[in-house]
């Protein structure tokens, strides 16, 4: 069963999501983790490059003496919310179980090597498999549903995984804070983007209803869309 997925993001009135690149400065900036508490997701999930912001430690050793079943691994399954990494390739050591108290589940896919399942035993952070070689995000919201109980699902970036949530039909939902500043330059990462085997590929959006305006103060809104996918406008 696939959870309802909410995409929250903050960004500058030009779609950027770099906060220390805004003018004016603190604009607003202290409102994202108050909007996700109140959304109150079972799970979130982010990129690996959002990810390895988060790491402590370097990749993993090449060698181990150990062999692994490609199939879900949880080295907890009681927590309130948990927090969800997609690392295709297994780049990233974590040097920590959990991200602010949120333990970490990360989307592999089976090429990962042995090594890799290792280091993430030891560090006791919790991996699913979804996919082959690449990512299957509908496969990867069936299994979080089933072996974790994820109903409410919270996507929050970067661009490039709330790009490939939103061509694959899966976003039901889209928050987005909007704060009365710019960014204006080149190089910085918007709400949604792609790689660029994927830059043609557009998202399947039959529809998109405002279901609310809040004014959060400072010139800072939320606005809240509906989202209408076509099932048969996905992936192409």
């Amino acid at each position: 069963m696939k959870p309802y997925v909410i995409c929250l993001m903050h960004s500058s009135l030009d779609g950027r999501t770099h906060p220390s690149r805004w003018r004016p400065k603190g604009a607003g900036t202290d409102w994202f983790e108050k909007i996700h508490d109140e959304l109150g997701g079972d799970a979130w999930v982010i990129g690996r490059v959002t990810g390895s912001e988060f790491a402590k430690g370097k990749p993993y050793p090449a060698g181990t003496a150990g062999t692994f079943p490609r199939e879900p691994w949880f080295a907890r399954r009681d927590a309130k919310t948990y927090g969800v990494v997609l690392d295709a390739q297994g780049k990233i050591g974590w040097g920590r179980s959990d991200i602010g108290g949120d333990p970490i589940v990360v989307v592999l896919t089976e090429g990962v090597p042995d090594s890799h399942l290792a280091g993430l035993r030891g560090e006791g952070v919790s991996y699913i498999f979804a996919g082959k070689s690449e990512i299957d995000l509908a496969l990867a919201l069936d299994i979080l549903n089933h072996e974790l109980g994820v109903k409410r699902l919270l996507v929050e970036g970067g661009g490039v995984a709330n790009g490939a949530f939103l061509r694959a039909g899966l976003i039901d939902e889209f928050n987005l804070i909007l704060s009365p500043a710019v960014d204006g330059a080149s190089g910085a990462p918007f709400v949604f983007s792609s790689t660029e085997a994927d830059s043609d590929k557009r998202a399947p959006l039959a529809a998109m209803t405002l279901e609310g305006v809040r004014e959060l103060g400072s010139g800072v809104l939320l606005l809240r869309y509906l989202i209408k996918n076509d099932p048969q406008a996905v992936g192409k």
